[in-house]
């Protein structure tokens, strides 16, 4: 934290580069961001076909297959989101594992580096996009999704733990490209093939989300709101959003070249302290509108199955709640168990409950926070249909009631954003070196290669930026749920073999009456 701090210094050198760009003839966010765009677009067409229709609505194939399988595995391991939450919180806290147990971090720091790849800008700005393409209804299923998301999250990352690789150093490489391969190979030589076929997709899917999802769409929004509080379209950074981006690119660098232990130890102190500024901030609007409450709560079921009573309303709104929630707990998308897999256990379900945690957190709570101040304070109903950035709805909500909280929220969402980012760098990389090799070169090649998509990501424009980060990290599920379906076996005697474990050590050390 303090060598974060000490690179904060470099800010200054934002006016010299500001005016060496104005000595150039054309805007360079513009030149980026018309090159970009275009091939954005084609990719979210390709990763959002739309083989049904309801209502006059089209359906995408990947809404059926993201909250279908997340409601089957809640009901396969019958709603264990509910009866093992407590056992969850047990576990989170070191009770049924060892300092010696195999791997390189706690519980709590897999916990914070998955949540801070998670509690991001999906929550602040994903919320905001939501409910101005999709009505507060939007935001109702959102909730849902995060609810029974918890056991996707759970499911995956057991398999995340359980087929990861530690070598000599008790360096450790896990993640959905680990189980895809290795986990299908135990059924024999063609589901080999076809788990190797899946993992090479995925790791590709996720090094475009690493650079999406996890990077540009982060900066994108942390420059938007750093160009409102300082003047707008008056603004230095205005018209030079890429300056911005240059700098944070250099702060992200300086931590990721530590790899997952410096991550770890950086989120594990930020994603706490992010959480409590803008949840205290969320629960004073609330506090200040608590007779509105329970009218927003109404006004958001109601608009998610009656949304001005058209049934291509409905499914509007479930389209894009679940969208966007899958964007911002990231379920079924097979990203958190390469995080998770570098925990210190030999149960691989143990892990797999703390990772249920992260839906709940991030989702449940945050999410539901976010909502209701927008819906309470009234701000989305002007945004609805129009290109307003989705952290500029948010930030005008708090500023209703706080005025000076979107420089409070400025600080909140690039703690958020730095987070997610150096999360996602690592989440990348593993991806980036299964496909060409485990070396000092390619984990370099691959850090220039991300903090290089920083700039990009300041200077494009949102729309183009969320075409892609969702095409690359919605694409992801396709083949990572194919791998959880194929191998609920082995989580379900993961869990049976957890639950033993655990059920020992409470008996153990149950006091003597």
């Amino acid at each position: 934290m303090r060598r974060l701090l000490n690179y904060l210094r470099l800010l200054p050198i934002i006016p010299l580069l500001i005016s060496t760009a104005r000595a150039s003839e054309a805007s360079l966010d513009e030149q980026i961001n018309s090159a970009v765009a275009p091939w954005t677009a084609k990719i979210f067409e390709i990763i959002f076909f739309k083989p049904f229709s309801l209502g006059g609505k089209e359906i995408p194939f990947i809404l059926i297959w993201l909250a279908g399988s997340a409601i089957f595995l809640t009901v396969y391991f019958k709603f264990i989101n509910i009866t093992s939450f407590g056992l969850a919180i047990r576990t989170i806290r070191g009770k049924y594992s060892k300092p010696t147990d195999p791997g390189e971090i706690t519980h709590f720091q897999a916990l914070t580096a998955a949540l801070s790849a998670t509690v991001g800008l999906g929550n602040i700005a994903g919320v905001a996009i939501a409910i101005s393409k999709g009505g507060p209804g939007a935001a109702f299923w959102m909730i849902i999704l995060g609810f029974v998301g918890m056991t996707t999250k759970f499911a995956e990352c057991t398999l995340g733990v359980r087929y990861r690789d530690i070598d000599a150093n008790g360096k450790v490489s896990g993640g959905a490209m680990k189980y895809l391969k290795k986990g299908l190979a135990e059924r024999g030589a063609a589901w080999g093939k076809l788990g190797s076929a899946l993992a090479f997709i995925f790791a590709i899917l996720c090094v475009g989300a690493s650079l999406g999802g996890g990077n540009m769409f982060q900066i994108n929004q942390v420059c938007t709101q750093f160009v409102d509080i300082s003047g707008g379209s008056d603004s230095l950074l205005a018209d030079y959003r890429w300056v911005f981006g240059a700098v944070i690119a250099i702060l992200v660098g300086v931590v990721i070249i530590g790899g997952i232990r410096r991550i770890a130890n950086v989120t594990s102190r930020l994603v706490p302290l992010m959480c409590i500024i803008y949840i205290l901030g969320a629960i004073t609007v609330l506090v200040t509108h608590i007779d509105k409450i329970p009218s927003a709560i109404g006004l958001i079921i109601s608009k998610a199955f009656t949304p001005d009573a058209y049934v291509g309303g409905l499914i509007g709104a479930m389209l894009v709640g679940i969208q966007r929630g899958t964007f911002s707990n990231e379920a079924g998308i097979g990203s958190a168990p390469i995080a998770h897999a570098a925990v210190k256990t030999t149960k691989p379900a143990s892990e797999g409950l703390v990772a249920l945690l992260e839906p709940f957190i991030d989702t449940v709570v945050v999410c539901s926070l976010t909502a209701l101040v927008i819906v309470i304070t009234g701000n989305y109903g002007e945004s609805i249909g129009n290109s307003m950035d989705g952290i500029s709805i948010t930030s005008q909500a708090f500023a209703s009631v706080i005025a000076w909280f979107p420089f409070v929220l400025f600080i909140a969402v690039t703690l958020f954003a730095f987070s997610t980012m150096i999360s996602w760098s690592y989440y990348g990389q593993q991806a980036w070196t299964s496909l060409f090799g485990r070396s000092q070169f390619a984990e370099l090649s691959y850090k220039i290669l991300f903090c290089s998509c920083i700039v990009i990501g300041a200077s494009m424009s949102l729309g183009a930026v969320t075409d892609f980060s969702d095409g690359m990290l919605l694409g992801m599920c396709f083949p990572n749920l194919i791998g959880v379906y194929l191998l609920l076996p082995v989580v379900k005697q993961e869990l049976a073999s957890f639950r033993k474990h655990a059920a020992d050590i409470d008996r153990a050390t149950r006091p003597v009456k």
